[in-house]
C-alpha cells in the first residue's frame, strides 16, 4: 500500500515538539505509523515543471515522523514510533532516519535506531553513508556506534569519493580520526580531487581559533604513517596547502618530517609564494610564523626584484616583511617603495617602516652581514647544525630571525 500523507499541523506539531503525550496519542498501532509529510524550508531554489518551464519556490522534502523524531534528539517518541511498527529504513526524501540522527549527533537515537535493524550502509539520494554525516565534534559517538554495528570504516562518497577519513579531517575531528585510525580506516585513500586525508585537513581553511585542531589532526595522520610529499591533482601538496591557511604548527610538522620545502605547484609556486599571497588576509594567523619557518628550513628566497612587489601584497604584515629582509645582505631600497605602502600603515607601524626605508641610505650593520654569511654558509642544514651548537638562546634566535620589529 501507497503511505499516506499528513498534512495535519496538529499532528506535524507533536512531532516537531517532540510531545510524547500526543504522539502516542496520534500514532496507535491501527493508524499508520509511516506517514509522509512534506515540510518546506527557508531556502528557495528552482525547480523544474511540465513543457520545460522552470519555477522559483520554497525547498520542499519529503520526511516522516520517525525522521522528524531522529533529527531533533527525540529518543522517547522515537523509540515509541519504532515499538509500533515505524518502517526504520524507510527514506521517502532520500535520506534514512540514521542519516538524521548522525547529521544531528543524536548519539542516543542512532543506537536505538540501530538496535532496532537501522542499515548503518545505507546510501542517501546523495550518497552519503551514515558515517559520512558524523561532521562535528558532538558525533563522535554516534560514529562509535556505527563502527561497532558493521559499518565499512573505508567506504566513500559517490560523487566526491571521499572516505570517513577524508570528513574528519577536513572537519578537524581529531576524535574522530583517531578513532578511524584503530578501525583500519586506509591512511593513504585518494577522493576524486586525488587528495589524501592529510591533503584535506592542510587544504580546509580555517579560523586562527581552529589552528590547534586541525594540527592535531595532521600530528594524528602523519604520526601514523600519512605521507607529507602526497600530491592531488593540481599537484599541490600538504606544504602548500598548510601555508594557503597560513597555519603555522602544521607547516613545522609537515618541514620536520621531511615535506620538500621548495617543490613546486601545477601553477610553478612553491610554500613560500602561497604564504606570501595569502599574508595580508590571514593576519590573525600569524603569517610571518609560516615565513619565518620556510626560511629556516631552506626555502628559495624571492627574487630580489620582486621584493617591491611583495611589499605590495604584504605591508600590512611587517614581520613578514622582516623575515624576508633579514636573508639578504643588501636590499635595493628605493622611493618606490615609500609609495608601495600605504601611509595608514606606515602609522600603524612607524618603527619599521621608517627603518626599511632608511636602507636606501647605508649598509645593513655588521651583526646582521654576519647573520647572512652564517646562515648562507649552512644552507639546507640551519637547523640540523644549531641544534648540536653550544650557542647563547639569544644568538640561535637571532640567527633564526627573531622579530624586532625594526632592520638595522
Amino acid at each position: 500500500m501507497e503511505p499516506l500523507q499528513c498534512q495535519d499541523l496538529l499532528v506535524q506539531n507533536a512531532l516537531f515538539t517532540g510531545n510524547l503525550e500526543m504522539v502516542e496519542k496520534y500514532f496507535t498501532r491501527s493508524t499508520a505509523i509511516n506517514l509522509i509529510i512534506e515540510t518546506r524550508g527557508e531556502e528557495l531554489r528552482w525547480t523544474s515543471r511540465k513543457f520545460g518551464l522552470w519555477s522559483l519556490s520554497y525547498e520542499q522534502e519529503l520526511t516522516t515522523p520517525l525522521h522528524i523524531t531522529a533529527s531533533r534528539g527525540y529518543t522517547d517518541c522515537l523509540q515509541l514510533l519504532l515499538l509500533r511498527g515505524a518502517a526504520v529504513n524507510f527514506a521517502p526524501g532520500g535520506k534514512t532516519a540514521l542519516h538524521e540522527a548522525c547529521v544531528a549527533a543524536s548519539a542516543d537515537c542512532v543506537r536505538l535506531l540501530l538496535s532496532f535493524g537501522a542499515d548503518p550502509e545505507a546510501v542517501s539520494e546523495d550518497g552519503y553513508k551514515p558515517l559520512h554525516l558524523c561532521k562535528s565534534p558532538d558525533s563522535i559517538k554516534c560514529v562509535q556506534q556505527l563502527l561497532k554495528h558493521g559499518a565499512c570504516v573505508n567506504s566513500r562518497t559517490e560523487e566526491e569519493e571521499d572516505t570517513a577519513l577524508h570528513v574528519a579531517a577536513r572537519h578537524g575531528l581529531a576524535d574522530h580520526v583517531q578513532l578511524l585510525l584503530q578501525y583500519g580506516v586506509e591512511l593513504e585513500a585518494r577522493n576524486e580531487e586525488g587528495q589524501t586525508p592529510l591533503n584535506a585537513a592542510c587544504a580546509q581553511p580555517h579560523s586562527a581559533q581552529d589552528m590547534e585542531r586541525y594540527f592535531r589532526v595532521c600530528q594524528l595522520l602523519v604520526d601514523s604513517g600519512a605521507s607529507v610529499n602526497a600530491a592531488d591533482r593540481d599537484h599541490q601538496y600538504p606544504l602548500h596547502l598548510a601555508c594557503k591557511n597560513a597555519n603555522a604548527q602544521i607547516a613545522e610538522l609537515l618541514l620536520a618530517r621531511g615535506a620538500n620545502v621548495n617543490i613546486m605547484n601545477y601553477s610553478g609556486n612553491t610554500a613560500l609564494h602561497n604564504i606570501l599571497q595569502a599574508a595580508a588576509y590571514k593576519l590573525e594567523h600569524r603569517p610571518e610564523l609560516v615565513v619565518r619557518t620556510l626560511l629556516n628550513y631552506g626555502a628559495i628566497r624571492i627574487w630580489p626584484g620582486s621584493l617591491l612587489k611583495v611589499l605590495r601584497y604584504c605591508n600590512a604584515c611587517p614581520r613578514a616583511i622582516e623575515a624576508l629582509m633579514n636573508c639578504y645582505d643588501h636590499v635595493r631600497v628605493s622611493e618606490e617603495w615609500v609609495s608601495a605602502v600605504p601611509a595608514e600603515v606606515v602609522q600603524k607601524y612607524p618603527r619599521f617602516y621608517q627603518s626599511l626605508f632608511s636602507l636606501e641610505r647605508g649598509p645593513r650593520s655588521l651583526q646582521h652581514l654576519a647573520r647572512c654569511a652564517l646562515r648562507a654558509f649552512l644552507e639546507g642544514r640551519l637547523l640540523l647544525v644549531l641544534s648540536q651548537l653550544p650557542l647563547p638562546s639569544a644568538l640561535q634566535r637571532f640567527l633564526l630571525l627573531s622579530f624586532e620589529d625594526v632592520l638595522y
